[in-house]
């Protein structure tokens, strides 16, 4: 966020959301981070204290949706915000809220990540409007994030029915000038006042419910028809549909290709369709184009009600338009300039040389580094097969080379929840290791966790505890000690979960201590290869990067080490196996340690066989205090 003037703001989508929704008169929001979305909640917790509102990082999407949900059932403007896959998560709750409504506003924000930038898989959400009855607004361009948000708040309210604010990582990523206005505070807490008939969702209510709902769609689709967010402009016997932000893509496509004969129909409320709209705006038009990002969605409901009122128009859509990847405004163009049989094509780029290819890794000092070494040692030393079963977090670059140790990665929780299966199936001379963060933990690992004691499962479970959600950009979670706005709070203890689960073998790690750490994790390979029966490790060590940060901003010196040169035998452990980044070696393969990456975490003190990395400086009493 950058201060234009006093109420001028320079933002990024996500916290155009968040302060849009501040104006709109939040008082309730909840969300689990996911990266395109995070940003949103993380800006609300910056603005909680001084608007007085609530706010909370949930321990998964689920969660965090039937909070929200509970907080607009009791009569709160509320907003609940997550990743495209997260709305996976919280997909039951979310299609009953439909059946039964709520008592104010309740606004589902959905960041989808075409392209798969963070993401598994880029799943387009505006399926889960059409599935579950619940209206979907997509902001066409930057500028009007501040007031479909708005609107978004005003809609569910007056029809009294949750809404889909769609976002994209395009948009919540994207920077926008904001003029932010002092919220509404028209606050209706009261008397709790909840009909059992609407909100205890047995059949016999069920049925009416859905009646009801059906009533509530069609009203909502005729408000569409003539809402301001969605507009025909221009003129011309050619028309282009689109669909929520690609609609900045086409106005930008026109203007280069300097045609002026062509209609636009911008559709920002799009799920339901605005069926009276779309039937005025291809009358008199010879051909039709649907650009739109991802799935078909707008473009087969087009198509069918096209058909079903004998209306007779060439329409065309992902014939052209990419089914794969997020627009850019190169694709559309190309895309326009065909639909017109225009001889134009976009301007590649001419790359005169490629840079060297960098694949992501661990950062400098990272503890999950600590415990896949040793991990791996440990398992390759005990002589059996490994599969490693990963997740989602920080801890999936351990697919790279040079560890080599997640062959699955499928989503949140189910390293251990796969684990079960291969357990079962796999011959005794297999060991089953899954790997699993702190927060996806506490997100989605403890029931799976509890179906391998149920069970018997023999797997190893190795949660790599860092204490926040880091890859998200190191959120508090259940597990950290403190809420949303970093205050101190209730400290989940990780071994007592895992105990309470009824796990008998528990061990402990730290990761900076590579030896200790490798026999442990022995240990734990034999007690599963014995008796048959899951084991669970905790490597316990916050995320470096953190703590880095935190030892700058109150002026604790880092700690350093280097190498003595005298004592290098070549050998590449460091730089070739460990792969720190700040270790690399010189023209004839000695290590050397970069001062300026290099976070005084120590661990090349146990992977050196010569002994010849040396602390610079020791951990001071204040270095330590910062660790917890």
């Amino acid at each position: 966020m950058y201060l234009e003037s006093d109420k001028r703001l320079y933002l990024l989508g996500n916290e155009a959301i968040a302060y849009s929704s501040v104006e709109a008169g939040l008082e309730y929001a909840s969300a689990y981070p996911g990266t395109p979305s995070t940003e949103i909640l993380e800006t609300l917790a910056k603005l909680s204290r001084k608007y007085n509102f609530y706010v909370e990082w949930s321990v998964n999407e689920k969660v965090a949706f039937e909070a929200a949900y509970g907080a607009a059932i009791a009569g709160v403007k509320s907003l609940v915000a997550m990743k495209h896959v997260g709305v996976n998560v919280a997909a039951d709750p979310l299609t009953t809220s439909a059946y039964t409504g709520v008592n104010n506003s309740f606004v589902i924000v959905s960041a989808d990540d075409p392209s798969m930038w963070s993401s598994q898989n880029e799943q387009d959400n505006r399926y889960y409007g059409l599935r579950s009855y619940i209206p979907v607004l997509e902001p066409p361009t930057p500028y009007h994030i501040k007031d479909v948000v708005i609107e978004a708040f005003k809609l569910s309210e007056k029809f009294r029915h949750p809404f889909i604010l769609r976002s994209t990582t395009r948009l919540s990523h994207i920077r926008v000038s904001y003029e932010f206005n002092e919220p509404r505070r028209d606050i209706h807490r009261g008397p709790l006042d909840i009909d059992p008939a609407r909100y205890s969702v047995i059949p016999a209510h069920a049925r009416r419910l859905r009646v009801d709902m059906l009533a509530r769609w069609s009203e909502i689709e005729r408000y569409f028809n003539d809402a301001w967010f969605n507009w025909v402009e221009g003129d011309g016997d050619k028309l282009i549909i689109t669909s929520g932000f690609s609609y900045s893509y086409v106005v930008d496509a026109i203007s280069k290709l300097d045609i002026g004969d062509v209609k636009i129909l911008s559709l920002s409320g799009m799920v339901p369709l605005p069926k009276k709209l779309v039937l005025e705006a291809v009358e008199d038009v010879d051909k039709v184009l649907i650009v739109e990002e991802l799935e078909p969605i707008i473009e087969t409901h087009i198509k069918s009600l096209l058909y079903d009122t004998d209306v007779r128009v060439e329409v065309v859509g992902k014939e052209i338009i990419p089914l794969v990847g997020e627009l850019t405004l190169d694709k559309v163009l190309d895309a326009i300039a065909k639909w017109l049989e225009l001889d134009i094509k976009s301007k590649d780029l001419n790359i005169d040389e490629n840079l060297p290819v960098r694949p992501p890794a661990f950062c400098p000092g990272c503890p999950h580094r600590g415990t896949f070494f040793s991990l791996r040692k440990a398992v390759n030393r005990s002589g059996v097969k490994p599969i490693y079963s990963g997740d989602i977090g920080c801890y999936s670059l351990a697919v790279l080379p040079p560890f080599k140790m997640q062959d699955t990665i499928v989503d949140m929780g189910s390293s251990i929840g796969l684990a079960n299966g291969f357990a079962h199936i796999l011959p005794e001379e297999y060991i089953v290791v899954a790997t699993i963060g702190d927060s996806t933990f506490f997100h989605s690992g403890i029931t799976p966790l509890l179906n391998a004691v149920y069970n018997k499962s023999p797997i190893l479970v190795v949660i790599l505890d860092n204490r926040v959600t880091a890859m998200t950009g190191a959120q508090p979670n259940p597990g950290s000690g403190y809420d949303a706005g970093w205050e101190e709070t209730i400290k989940i203890d990780i071994k007592k979960v895992v105990e309470g689960l009824g796990i008998e073998y528990i061990a402990e790690v730290d990761p900076f201590k590579i030896r200790e750490s490798e026999k442990i994790f022995r240990d734990a390979v034999e007690y599963v290869r014995r008796y048959r029966r899951p084991a669970v490790v905790i490597a316990k060590r916050a995320c470096t990067l953190l703590i880095a940060a935190w030892a700058r901003r109150r002026g604790i010196e880092i700690p350093k080490y280097d190498v003595d040169v005298d004592k290098c035998i070549k050998c590449g452990i460091c730089y070739n196996n460990f792969t720190c980044p700040a270790i690399y070696p010189d023209d004839e393969g000695i290590a050397h340690i970069d001062p300026a990456l290099c976070v005084g975490c120590g661990e090349c003190l146990d992977i050196c066989p010569t002994k010849a990395f040396k602390p610079v400086s020791e951990w001071s009493d204040e270095f330590k205090s910062l660790w917890w």
